[in-house]
């Protein structure tokens, strides 16, 4: 299984909004890097959200529901698209302060890449994000 963090702006989609719909799929991304990430997520696979704005924080643990596929809103046809659902809320958010204070991370994409909307999250960073964030 990989983990994956997705950003969002709370205003626009928080990740009490996916609880409250029990599923979405995400759409609109248009970087190349982050499309890159967003086609290789498969079934059963996790994310963290990640509240951007005046947040900066992980926030809440989602499940893809399905691997990617070609986005209905792009008519080009050539951006993916995936579905998820909510797991759980995080018991302590983690935010970009803490994770930027913290050398382990200095090459993460959340660290070095800040506009990257969906980047995967190495398994040995994953195991320190989960456990701060009570997962």
């Amino acid at each position: 299984m990989a983990t994956f963090l997705l950003k969002t702006e709370p205003g626009d989609y928080s990740f009490a909004d996916l609880v409250r719909d029990k599923k979405t799929s995400w759409t609109g991304v248009k970087n190349p890097a982050a499309q890159a990430a967003l086609r290789s997520v498969k079934k059963g696979d996790e994310a963290f959200i990640y509240h951007t704005g005046a947040e900066k924080q992980i926030v809440g643990l989602a499940r893809f529901t399905g691997a990617a596929y070609a986005d209905p809103a792009d008519k080009a046809g050539k951006l993916v698209a995936a579905d998820l659902a909510p797991v759980r809320a995080a018991k302590e958010p983690v935010t970009l302060s803490r994770v930027k204070a913290d050398a382990r991370f200095k090459d993460f994409a959340l660290v070095r890449q800040s506009r990257l909307s969906v980047m995967a999250v190495p398994p040995n960073l994953d195991k320190i994000l989960r456990e701060w964030a009570g997962f």
